[in-house]
């Protein structure tokens, strides 16, 4: 299974990157995921589940201990493209 993780840390900062959001960039950066973006805004990232659901975690409390006070996230299935009679 594929999943997507979307995500934004807060307070936001708009003159400088806050500790926090460049702590979340950094986990996801070297989680060794698919299609990693990340903005001012919003960050994307897709991967294999199980590398997601760590790099989640990690997010998560190394995100919180910098300083974060809101962490939104969205996680989806990405369609594989494997049929039932592929699995």
């Amino acid at each position: 299974m594929r999943l997507r993780v979307e995500f934004t840390t807060e307070p936001f900062d708009l003159d400088e990157a806050p500790a926090h959001a460049l702590v979340a960039r950094e986990v996801i950066e070297t989680a060794e995921l698919d299609a990693v973006d990340v903005g001012p805004f919003g960050n994307t990232a897709e991967g294999a589940a199980g590398r997601v659901l760590t790099a989640v975690d990690a997010l998560l409390r190394k995100s919180l201990e910098a300083g974060a006070t809101r962490i939104s996230l969205q996680v989806n299935v990405i369609d594989d493209g494997i049929g039932e009679g592929d699995r």
